[in-house]
């Protein structure tokens, strides 16, 4: 299936003008896979540019191996959470999200839904807004993709989402910032905007909804999977390893799609899809309210290849906000480097924000579950960090009152050592072919999807053919038309 059927010549002859007058090159997909290939004059430039800078050369930090030391580039950023935090034997290991710009990877997913529309004259940023639904890092990468674009943006995200993102989008001047009802589970009331603005403003704008946009999935099937096979092969694996795992909150099921990636090259891999037991919509096609920022509920996405997933992880938010203590408030840190834990883990952990903490319970539940040991490496992404959620950490305070040494061993001995896998669900085909169905109710019913399309989706052959490579290498084939015809590139 491909996304992108045609070219507007009309279009595209306008962005090529806008970009040529707003100095921007676009980075290929190949470029933000391997930026050994970026060219050496774009790589030193980057040096003398903040990583967080509304500069165009930016587009070429949306990789995960931005090298926060040099300002420029290497092999990705992790952490291995040692047995001292996980108690199990397998090793597991976080991919860090905060380095690329905004923060958070969801600056790759936009990138990945924007571009290919963009350099095939699909979307016209001199006439029309790109909205971007979310519950948060979504719509802030895909207003700082279109800020470094010059493309006029539209966030959408629920008015119960941190404060800190609702700064951050003012900071880059989005050009309008819409807060809809609710918090992290109320997704239907930001597609009931969306809806709302298709009929007040038509062409004027274009939707890119990662709910249902597979160039998310593709971003993420390329990079993110790229990614941690290059880390796997070269720093754990050996005679007697395996890449035994993959633990990702579903959200809008782009990162998870990493999954689909490895287990074409290693065919045995568990793909654990993380959510809030709070809202257990895989788990028990369940529905509520929750703290994990960033996740989504109760739907399945569209772009979600259930045939992919092999375990359901609920997890409880009390659990994930109690460690977020744990790993950030000093007497946490301070219980922990008495279990052992080295000074340069703990350094890292404020590197793991809500979402990454629930990912690292579901992997450790995984681990457990499926009786992994020392030669097992499972990976889990870590989207964005905490420094997204310090009012969290101060509401946290007010409700509980200040953190210590006692709350860090019930913490410890509770959420970390006791950490099994008490809401955790192996899907087999049945059970993965009702989730996929449930698409049904949202995406046909609500959201006007064909119901022969969503029948089309449970052949393996259609995911097949949508993570095809020979896809993402005819959008680099027109970013670099499109580089060419501005010129820019070859006058660096």
């Amino acid at each position: 299936m491909k996304i992108i059927s045609s070219i507007n010549k009309e279009v595209l002859a306008r962005t090529v003008q806008r970009a040529k007058e707003r100095n921007i090159i676009l980075p290929t997909f190949a470029q933000q896979k391997d930026p050994k290939k970026i060219p050496a004059k774009i790589v030193e430039k980057l040096k003398k540019i903040d990583d967080q800078a509304v500069d165009p050369l930016n587009l070429f930090r949306i990789t995960w191996k931005n090298d926060p030391q040099t300002g420029g580039f290497g092999e990705g950023n992790w952490v291995e959470f040692p047995k001292e935090i996980t108690g199990v034997d397998a090793r597991i290991v976080g991919l860090m999200g905060r380095y690329f710009p905004t923060g958070a990877h969801k600056v790759g997913a936009a990138y990945g839904c924007l571009v290919p529309r963009l350099v095939s004259g699909n979307f016209d940023p001199t006439t029309q807004k790109a909205v971007w639904p979310s519950t948060g890092n979504y719509c802030r990468g895909g207003a700082f993709d279109c800020a470094l674009l010059a493309c006029p943006a539209i966030a959408i995200l629920p008015e119960g989402m941190s404060q800190e993102r609702f700064q951050w989008l003012k900071s880059i001047n989005t050009d309008e910032i819409i807060a809809t009802p609710g918090t992290e589970s109320n997704v239907k009331e930001i597609y009931d905007m969306c809806w709302k603005l298709r009929k007040e403003r038509g062409d004027k704008i274009v939707i890119f909804n990662q709910f249902d946009e597979f160039g998310n999935a593709i971003w993420h099937y390329n990079m993110t999977g790229g990614i941690i096979e290059e880390i796997y092969e070269n720093h754990f694996k050996t005679d007697r390893s395996r890449l035994a795992g993959y633990a990702s909150a579903t959200g809008s099921a782009g990162t998870i799609a990493a999954g689909d990636y490895l287990r074409k090259i290693h065919p045995h891999i568990r793909v654990v899809a993380t959510e809030a037991q709070q809202c257990p919509t895989l788990y028990q096609y369940g529905f509520g309210a929750h703290r994990i920022e960033g996740i989504g509920d109760k739907h399945i996405p569209w772009i979600h290849n259930i045939r992919n997933t092999d375990a359901i992880a609920a997890v409880d938010d009390e659990q994930v906000m109690q460690l977020l203590r744990l790993f950030n408030e000093p007497a946490g840190q301070d219980y922990l480097r008495k279990q052992g834990v080295k000074d340069e883990t703990i350094a890292q952990l404020p590197a793991a924000g809500i979402s990454s903490i629930c990912n690292l319970v579901s992997a450790i539940w995984a681990a457990r579950y499926y009786d992994m040991d020392g030669r097992d490496v499972i990976f889990l992404p870590m989207t964005d960090a905490m420094n997204l959620y310090e009012s969290r950490q101060v509401e946290m305070t007010e409700q509980h009152g200040p953190y210590n040494a006692d709350l860090a061993a019930r913490h410890y001995a509770r959420y970390l050592q006791g950490c099994n896998p008490t809401t955790f669900r192996e899907l087999n085909y049945f059970e993965q072919k009702s989730l996929h169905n449930f698409k049904y109710f949202t995406w046909v019913e609500q959201q006007a999807k064909d119901s022969e399309d969503l029948r089309f989706m449970w052949d393996e052959e259609f995911w097949a053919e949508m993570f095809a490579q020979e896809q993402v290498a005819e959008w680099d084939q027109l970013i670099d038309e499109f580089n060419d015809a501005t010129g820019l590139l070859k006058n660096l």
